[in-house]
């Protein structure tokens, strides 16, 4: 893989972390192990990502995401918890595939990768928090549906074709980053009536 598609390829699973962090490390994990990716030798250290325990560990977070993520205000609480995890597991996948052996492409990697987690849970933790508050119950599953949809199709994507998934990461990062920036704003709306 050259340079672009090692960044589009990390951009798109750090971005997709940021929604399905324990699917994201599992399907990285299964492609370190099958040699989908391979790592430089600086960077052996991350093949833990394809240890079988790491594996197991994440297939079942992956199963515990997909239920939580369908019951009202269950998803909130998850997300809630994971708002330190999910950044954190977007840096570590993208350090996990891209070759920086410069200690300061290492540190660029990690912060935007982490970076990229943290919009995307941003946008997605504030997106259902506003889901939540609608009065009928089936609009949680449906937009949890269509998340795991989105993000496997774009997980499929990033290992097919890793340029194309770095122009659609792309575009998801400035849609999160269009949500987080209105969200604010009637954030700050709020509080302002409410004074």
């Amino acid at each position: 893989m050259g340079i672009v598609e090692l960044l589009g390829l990390a951009g798109s699973v750090s971005l997709i972390a940021g929604w399905r962090l324990y699917l994201t490390v599992f399907v990285t994990g299964i492609a370190m192990r099958l040699d989908w990716i391979s790592l430089p030798e600086n960077l052996q250290v991350l093949d833990a990502f394809a240890n079988p325990w790491v594996l197991a560990i994440s297939a079942f977070g992956a199963l515990a995401e997909f239920f939580a993520d369908k019951i009202l205000w269950l998803d909130s609480i998850w997300d809630t918890i994971h708002t330190a995890i999910r950044p954190l597991g977007g840096a570590l996948l993208a350090l996990a595939v891209v070759d920086a052996s410069d200690p300061v492409w290492q540190v660029v990697v990690f912060l935007l990768g982490g970076g990229a987690a943290l919009m995307s849970h941003g946008a997605k933790a504030g997106a259902r928090a506003l889901v939540n508050t609608s009065p009928e119950p089936v609009s949680n599953a449906v937009v949890s549906t269509g998340e795991d949809i989105a993000a496997g199709g774009l997980l499929f994507l990033a290992f097919a074709n890793p340029i194309v998934a770095l122009i659609i990461a792309s575009l998801l990062l400035v849609l999160c980053l269009t949500l987080v920036y209105k969200g604010y704003r009637l954030w700050r709306k709020m509080v302002s009536s409410g004074n």
